[in-house]
């Protein structure tokens, strides 16, 4: 710094000093923001070396003339001394015994060492089988209060579906508009309609992602069994605990697309008429397969994030109540339980089980049967892939155009198959699939059910409202949407004692597997008599003994060479 203060003020001594003076503060602060740099000029470096150079060979030098110190040599017993014979004699004898005693005391740390490893053994033995007697009996009485605490089983989902059913008035069908049929459950509709007290209607849920022709088929054709309502829910919504905060930059940014919501009006006009008709408070309960936008209608309806929402599939768990006014009260559901007798395609998009902890046996089949039910051509410009046999050559190009690779630039098919059932079941991909040609009726569905249903809302009003719903979206192309062919309706589990668990008894039997293997092992490997264990008592009574035995009166630490050498100090007569 001294010599960057004397640099300046040589370079303005001809100028005024006020000006000097303000220049040196501003280049001093400069000077101190900046790091010192480490590079070196080569002469610097240069003569650096040749420095080094010149120091070892001064040090080599120095001690050439000091010369080495050499360790001196043990002379031995000089030949003129008395009793030279004997001397050797006895130091031969004394090298022998110091060998013999470091041998013993080798042997006897290995002896001790081995009776530690078997003591040790025997009480590792003794505590498995406690922990397994122990096992065995919390297993039994822990196995009944897994089943009733455990929330993410299938049971407990329709535990709480069959409390909504029952305490609702008006029963919400959510349907995907993408495979509308698909999600239709005639398991739960024929319980709705079976009851005189309770109605049903049918939401069309991301109508977005389907062509506008498409679109209009479906309502036309689900109107005529029950009253539907075109719907788009948010993807985005500002939570219910947040406040407002308006600013210029965020001003600007229009998130109108994302945030708002199509027929949440239409819907809550239907809704507030049927309980001013009744001159009661209702309850509605909405309901249907994972991944349809349950708890995003619920949030649309509310106009805030009441209900938690994620790609994952089953984040709903438990019964939900959410108050819209004081007339109407919104019961959020879990999903319905995809029956197993289902086709693998229905059971791939329809399932509660998440990907993530699904096999991947079944991932694959479910992929497979959801690529031979699409037009293949559309799917390859869809995702850009050149012409494939197979799905695992599908999943291959695909993993290699998404840079998904595992370590040497292998193609990560596993996750690329769970990423693509996750798009397919969320709102990232646009198809469609034609409705029936023919409408036939279910047999729980009959004309005067239908007209009962009908009659208890404004249908006029509905179709006005669907159409303006209908107009102000906008729709992808029938040529950028895939052509999807339908399984047909998805057969699900409403009643908890129909729920079979295969899961469940599957890790079961594999821990009764397991647990008997280890039996086995344990009773192979440490079963031992009365008499072991009289001596395992004797070895620790032998060890307690043993530590506290007085200490050997030579000294092993020492080297035989220090010991064996003469001490020239001892006076001959």
């Amino acid at each position: 710094m001294q010599n960057l203060y004397h640099i300046l003020e040589i370079e303005y001594t001809g100028r005024d000093s006020h000006k000097a003076h303000t220049n040196v503060n501003v280049q001093t602060q400069v000077a101190e923001l900046k790091k010192a740099s480490k590079r070196l000029s080569c002469h610097k470096r240069y003569k650096i070396q040749k420095k080094i150079r010149e120091h070892h060979r001064k040090l080599r030098k120095e001690a050439k003339k000091r010369g080495r110190k050499r360790p001196r040599k043990d002379p031995g017993i000089p030949s003129a001394a008395p009793f030279k014979e004997e001397l050797l004699r006895e130091a031969e004898q004394r090298k022998q015994r110091l060998e013999e005693l470091k041998q013993k005391q080798k042997l006897d740390r290995r002896k001790e060492l081995e009776k530690k490893r078997k003591l040790d053994a025997k009480k590792n033995a003794a505590k498995i089988k406690e922990n397994t007697e122990g096992k065995e009996s919390s297993r039994k009485s822990g196995a009944k209060k897994n089943k009733l605490l455990d929330k993410n089983s299938s049971k407990s989902f329709c535990r709480e579906l069959e409390k909504v059913i029952e305490a609702s008035d008006v029963i919400l069908e959510v349907l995907d508009a993408r495979d509308p049929l698909g999600c239709r459950c005639p398991q739960l509709e024929q319980a709705v309609c079976s009851r005189q007290d309770k109605k049903l209607l049918l939401v069309l849920n991301k109508i977005d992602l389907v062509p506008k022709e498409n679109l209009e088929k479906w309502l036309n054709y689900l109107k005529n069994e029950f009253p539907t309502v075109a719907f788009k829910s948010a993807t985005l919504l500002k939570d219910k605990n947040m406040q407002e905060k308006v600013t210029k930059r965020s001003a600007r940014i229009d998130l109108s697309k994302n945030t708002e919501c199509f027929g949440s009006e239409c819907l809550l006009k239907l809704l507030q008429e049927h309980y001013k008709t009744q001159n009661k408070a209702i309850q509605v309960g909405v309901v249907g397969f994972p991944n349809v936008g349950k708890s995003s209608i619920i949030n649309g309806l509310k106009g805030a994030r009441a209900c938690n929402v994620g790609p994952a599939r089953g984040v709903t768990k438990s019964m939900q109540v959410v108050p819209v006014d004081k007339q109407m009260k919104i019961l959020d559901s879990p999903s319905i339980v995809a029956d197993p007798s289902n086709s693998t395609l229905a059971l791939a998009l329809r399932s509660i089980i998440d990907t993530e902890e699904s096999g991947l046996a079944n991932v694959f089949e479910g992929i497979d049967a959801l690529i031979s039910h699409c037009n293949k051509q559309q799917v390859m410009m869809f995702y850009s892939i050149p012409d494939f046999r197979s799905t695992e050559e599908f999943l291959t190009l695909l993993a290699q155009k998404r840079g998904m690779l595992k370590k040497g630039g292998v193609p990560d098919t596993e996750s690329i198959a769970k990423l693509l059932l996750c798009d397919w079941t969320g709102a990232k991909i646009s198809y469609h699939s034609q409705p029936p040609e023919q409408q036939r009726l279910p047999p729980y569905l009959t004309e005067d059910k239908i007209a009962e249903m009908q009659k208890a809302f404004n249908l006029k009003k509905l179709e006005e409202e669907n159409t303006i719903t209908v107009k102000a979206l906008k729709y992808p192309n029938l040529a950028s949407s895939i052509s999807f062919q339908s399984a047909g309706v998805t057969n699900g589990t409403i009643e908890e004692n129909k729920v079979v668990e295969k899961a469940s008894e599957h890790k079961n039997l594999e821990t009764d597997e397991e647990d008997e293997e280890e039996e086995e092992d344990e009773e192979e490997n440490f079963t031992e008599s009365d008499d072991d264990q009289d001596n395992m008592e004797e070895d620790e009574q032998s060890i307690k003994e043993g530590s506290h035995s007085p200490t050997l009166p030579f000294i092993v630490d020492k080297t035989a060479d220090e010991d064996d050498a003469y001490d020239f100090n001892t006076d001959y007569v």
